[in-house]
């Protein structure tokens, strides 16, 4: 589970900006949102939205935990020798040529983690791991350029890992690619980091690709025939959603239509019928007469309950394109519920939906604490702070205050027409 996330000259986070998935004050008994976790004094919390004005850095925290990712994943094996770090400092002013700033604390496989780097253009100035094996911190590792210092209870190849560790490339990284026993539950932590941005996706969609999850499930069910179908939970989703939908499967030569789309000179895509609710037994559609919600969750969905199954936290960017309220708000319960988040798995989303803030649709999913927001200065530089910090009361109208103002990170608008005073002579 993510305990805390820093970042400082990432885009529009100029100044070091902190993201803390702590519980800031006590859960009553009936509130099951908190996770208790032994050696931490605050409980973690399963989920974070980020509300903020349009271009006002909320996409940018998302961005920044997903360029560490890469950056642990890639940087040893797929980044060239002679390639720079492919870092995103801010735009303009000193700031530019300065150095990036990453780190997280983590919990991984029950041992608390604290992990972080520091970058500029042309390689890895520093680079550090502590651990809390036995609740209290030991240092495996601090990095200062080509300088390694070693902590006594880090074991293995350590010697080995460095000389092999380009200046643009991550001491964890490499050596992972060693097979360094120790360094691996780090990188399982960074690999669980799943990302989507489902407007984008609109745009670039993986629909019946070979690497469309849904598409490889349904290929591997047909020829293994098992007893429960491991869509039934996505399909079980898309009926919450009031698609209609009861049924999914890959078209074949008898549903009348190409089994395949026709893309030119690209991978083979297989195409993908629903079963709808009607009277008609053949009432199947192919997957591009679905509407845009359909399509999104048929993206979305699947990455959601791997993730609710496996644990590991999932950004998302723009939680609400293309979902209706009502889903939305219970993805986000799906993720507060111990019952359906056995494995403290944890989403942190961007969002303008401020009906997660408000009790129209009943109890907010929303604690005051899991709220964060964003504001831009007159300079560009995004500010990121917890709605706690305006603390607003227990019983406080959250979505109302928030649309009225009272906590920032809302547009200022002018006149979005400008009104001509003679027209009203005419």
């Amino acid at each position: 589970m993510l305990i805390e996330f820093r970042v400082e000259n990432h885009r529009s986070l100029r100044d070091e900006q902190v993201l803390t998935m702590q519980a800031g004050f006590e859960a009553d008994s009936k509130d099951q949102r908190p996770r208790r976790i032994e050696g931490l004094r605050k409980p973690l919390l399963p989920a974070a939205a980020i509300y903020g004005a349009n271009a006002s850095g909320k996409s940018n925290v998302l961005l920044a935990l997903g360029f560490m990712r890469d950056a642990v994943i890639h940087s040893h094996r797929a980044w060239s020798p002679d390639e720079e770090v492919p870092r995103d400092p801010f735009d303009w002013g000193p700031k530019a040529a300065q150095p990036s700033f990453f780190e997280v604390s983590f919990l991984s496989e029950g041992i608390r983690y604290q992990y972080g780097f520091v970058a500029n253009d042309e390689r890895f100035l520093e680079e550090w791991l502590y651990a809390w094996p036995h609740g209290r911190k030991q240092t495996w590792f601090e990095r200062d350029g080509d300088a390694y210092a070693f902590g006594d209870n880090l074991k293995g190849e350590n010697q080995l890992v460095t000389e092999v560790t380009r200046p643009n490339a991550l001491f964890v990284s490499s050596a992972v690619q060693l097979r360094h026993h120790q360094i691996q539950p780090i990188y399982r932590w960074f690999r669980d980091l799943r990302t989507i941005n489902i407007e984008r996706s609109k745009r670039f969609p993986l629909f019946g690709a070979p690497a469309d999850p849904i598409v490889r499930k349904l290929i591997e069910e047909q020829e293994h025939k098992p007893e429960d179908s491991s869509l039934d939970d996505l399909i079980g989703m898309l009926q919450a959603a009031d698609t209609g939908i009861t049924d999914i499967r890959l078209a074949s030569p008898d549903d009348g239509i190409a089994a395949n789309a026709p893309r030119s000179g690209r991978p083979e895509r297989r195409r993908v019928l629903f079963r709808h609710d009607t009277d008609c037994e053949d009432a199947w559609l192919p997957l591009e007469a679905e509407s845009q919600g359909t399509r999104t969750l048929y993206r979305f969905g699947p990455i959601v309950l791997e993730v609710l199954r496996s644990g590991g936290l999932l950004l998302v960017d723009e939680l609400e394109a293309s979902l209706h309220p009502v889903l939305g708000r219970q993805i986000i319960q799906q993720f507060n519920d111990p019952g359906t988040n056995p494995r403290n798995a944890q989403i942190i989303f961007t969002t303008h939906d401020t009906h997660l803030l408000g009790g129209m649709l009943g109890d907010p999913p929303l604690r005051r604490d899991q709220v964060w927001l964003t504001e831009k200065a007159g300079d560009g530089a995004t500010s990121v702070y917890a709605l706690t910090d305006y603390k607003p009361r227990p019983s406080e109208n959250l979505e109302r205050g928030y649309l009225q103002g009272r906590y920032g990170a809302v547009p200022y608008l002018g006149e979005l027409i400008s009104h001509d005073p003679a027209a009203n002579d005419e």
